[in-house]
C-alpha cells in the first residue's frame, strides 16, 4: 500500500535557523531518504519551493481564477513529501515519526488511492 507523508513546517523557523543547524537537518533528511531507498520503500520524494511561489487555481462559474500564494493562512506550510510503499498504516506512521520535521512541525499520513494508468471508457 502506498502512503503519502506530507511534511508541514514553519518556513520562518527554517529561515531563522543557523546554517549549521539547517545543514544538520538536511543531513538527517538525506540519511532518512537513503534508509527508505535501501529498504526498497521509497517511491518518490521532493522538497517544495516556498509557499509564496504557489498559485491556487479555482474555476468559478466556468471562469478560471488564479490566486498567488498558498491556499490558507497558517503558520505551518506544506514543504515536501515522501511517497512510500509499506505494508500497513502503522508502518507508515512509524516512518512518518522519523522525519526530522515531525519534531518541529507535523507530518500527515495519507493512504493513496491507486488507479490503473489506463482507464478504459
Amino acid at each position: 500500500m502506498q502512503y503519502l507523508l506530507l511534511i508541514y513546517d514553519s518556513e520562518e523557523t527554517w529561515a531563522a535557523m543557523p546554517e549549521d543547524e539547517r545543514n544538520a537537518a538536511y543531513a538527517e533528511y538525506g540519511a532518512y531518504t537513503n534508509e527508505l531507498r535501501e529498504k526498497g520503500l521509497l517511491v518518490a520524494a521532493d522538497q517544495l519551493q516556498p509557499a509564496a511561489t504557489a498559485s491556487v487555481v479555482r474555476v468559478k462559474k466556468g471562469e478560471q481564477v488564479v490566486t498567488d500564494g498558498p491556499f490558507t493562512e497558517t503558520k505551518e506550510r506544506l514543504g515536501g513529501y515522501y511517497l512510500i510503499d509499506v505494508g500497513s498504516t502503522d508502518e507508515a506512521i512509524a516512518w512518518a515519526a522519523k522525519i526530522p520535521s515531525a519534531r518541529t512541525g507535523a507530518v500527515e499520513v495519507r493512504p493513496v488511492v491507486q488507479q490503473p494508468a489506463e482507464v478504459s471508457a
